[in-house]
């Protein structure tokens, strides 16, 4: 078995995306309003497994796509990319999925499981976050301001399976503050779950992705410094369509809205470089 796929299948078939951010972060969103009554004949169907650090993004571009598309049943999941791997691999019910690591739809390639091609859509960023009012120093002092003993919990992903952990762990590593803070780290089920440990006050400091700071009620709680990109790899984030999507036409719409001039202007705003960048 490929190591990806095996790593990632230790973790558990199943997911939720856990407490949430802020309220209103949960695991699904609601499905658009319908434009008209039910009928008998079936409606168009979207479903989607989402990396955590797109829900603020995407929910907004979603408000717009099921607008234009009226009448379809488009529903998304967010939680780990690498447990979204595990699902699709057995047989998960998705038609599409957006990955914080492209390396994962590239995998589902090689099962034979993704119609055309795999695409990048953006590129993560990591963010040291702490609440307002706490006293370590990051806007200074950055990483380094996790040696502070008030420095107590300090929230990642998992590494296991969340490429936001691994890059919180490679960023820790890269300045050789991993062996002496290792036994402080708490571990997030997903980034989402890791960036709610740290608003609600379960950690001291996180290291969440940017697009999940830049969120409204993440930037009235507290504030950030960005990790230096050269602290950790570069996050490139990719997509595909699922071979076995219900309605391939309508995945196909969602693709090019995400990769469109609109996708790509909100996802500069919520802070991911594009392809190319």
């Amino acid at each position: 078995m490929n190591p990806i796929v095996k790593g990632a299948l230790l973790v558990g078939a199943l997911l939720v995306v856990g407490a949430g951010v802020v309220a209103g972060l949960r695991g699904t969103s609601p499905p658009g309003p319908e434009a008209s009554p039910p009928t008998a004949e079936a409606r168009p169907a979207l479903t989607i497994a989402a990396a955590s650090d797109l829900k603020f993004a995407l929910d907004e571009l979603l408000q717009d796509f099921r607008a234009k598309n009226p009448g379809a049943d488009v529903r998304v999941t967010y939680g780990s990319s690498g447990n979204f791997l595990a699902q699709l691999s057995q047989g998960a019910p998705f038609d599409v999925f957006l990955s914080a690591d492209v390396t994962y739809p590239r995998e589902l390639v090689k099962q034979g499981l993704v119609e055309g091609e795999v695409f990048l859509y953006g590129v993560g960023r990591l963010v040291v976050w702490v609440p307002e009012g706490s006293p370590l120093p990051v806007d200074t002092q950055g990483l380094e301001a996790l040696r502070s003993p008030a420095a107590r919990r300090i929230a990642i992903a998992n590494p296991q399976h969340a490429p936001y952990g691994r890059a919180a762990q490679a960023a820790l590593e890269s300045q050789g503050l991993l062996p002496e803070l290792q036994e402080r780290l708490v571990l997030g089920e997903n980034i989402a779950q890791t960036a709610q440990f740290v608003q609600s006050g379960n950690a001291d400091a996180g290291l969440i992705a940017l697009a999940l700071a830049l969120a409204p009620a993440m930037k009235q709680a507290g504030h950030y410094v960005e990790v230096p990109l050269g602290a950790y790899p570069r996050m490139e984030q990719g997509g595909a369509l699922l071979k076995t999507a219900k309605d391939p036409a309508l995945a196909r719409r969602f693709r090019d809205t995400l990769l469109g001039a609109e996708g790509k202007a909100l996802l500069r705003r919520y802070g991911f470089f594009l392809p190319g960048e």
